[in-house]
């Protein structure tokens, strides 16, 4: 018996959501194709804080912008990061989020190409 080895080639895919309810919305959306990643996620809370992360992963590594009102934050860019803040420079008490049960827009692609 000769075994068959299969070989499986990268697929494309798609992804995403939205949830959006009274304490905020929140996102992430990706696709790639085996090679290439590129996405993005963050969250808006209801005091208007938020936070948008874009991101590109391939063969020259992990790279994200970082796009913020968050109290605390400045403009940096470590590593590979770029953060830019539009927060106003006070202190301000620190709360934790919650996670709460929203309603959620999901969809999921998935192209498959036989190669």
């Amino acid at each position: 018996m000769i075994a068959k080895h299969h070989h499986h080639h990268p697929q494309p895919y798609k992804f995403g959501y939205e949830i959006k309810d009274h304490h905020g919305s929140q996102h992430r959306h990706e696709h790639g194709d085996g090679h290439h990643v590129q996405g993005s996620y963050g969250f808006t809370d209801h005091r208007g804080i938020h936070r948008e992360v874009h991101y590109v992963a391939d063969r020259h590594g992990f790279r994200a912008t970082v796009k913020t009102n968050e109290p605390g934050t400045a403009n940096q860019d470590p590593a590979h990061v770029k953060l830019h803040s539009h927060a106003h420079h006070h202190h301000a008490p620190h709360h934790h989020a919650h996670h709460h049960h929203g309603h959620a827009h999901v969809y999921h692609h998935q192209d498959h190409h036989h190669g």
